[in-house]
């Protein structure tokens, strides 16, 4: 099995658990909590597992996490989170140090996967922000995947 192909078998088991663990659970703050930490502690390239969700003002606040101590606030115009929130998409970074405007919650981040979470209305409600000790450790699987799962947070 090529490695490709490896990690997308381990995102559908993982896929399976988290739904079964947060379908019965309506709340959206604990399936976060529940997502984070089950990509944290079974994907083995994942650093810094978590949320980021925007607040009335919209600054982007920190939600349910596992890892080291996160940023509590992003600032409005910067940062790859700000970024996935413009462009409604998922963003990959190899190498955040390559990254304009990259803020760096824990000097260990290498890269970095942005994937934005939209509610049950469609609206980007935040993002899920995986950070990576080691280069080049995220791409178009892992982005797709992590759609997939976080869309988990708000299906009925």
């Amino acid at each position: 099995m090529n490695r490709q192909s490896a990690k997308t078998k381990r995102y559908e088991r993982l896929y399976n658990q988290i739904q079964e663990l947060t379908t019965p659970v309506q709340n959206p703050i604990s399936r976060m909590a529940t997502i984070a930490a089950v990509l944290h502690h079974k994907q083995p390239l994942f650093f810094w597992t978590g949320f980021y969700l925007l607040d009335e003002t919209g600054n982007l606040m920190v939600g349910p996490y596992q890892g080291p101590v996160a940023c509590l606030k992003l600032s409005k115009d910067s940062g790859v989170c700000r970024e996935g929130i413009k462009r409604a998409a998922p963003v990959v970074v190899e190498d955040v140090e390559k990254f304009p405007g990259h803020i760096a919650c824990d000097s260990r981040s290498k890269s970095e996967i942005v994937v934005p979470l939209k509610n049950s209305t469609g609206e980007i409600a935040g993002v899920i922000d995986i950070d990576s000790d080691k280069l080049n450790s995220f791409d178009q699987t892992d982005a797709i995947w992590l759609e997939r799962i976080i869309a988990l947070v708000f299906q009925r």
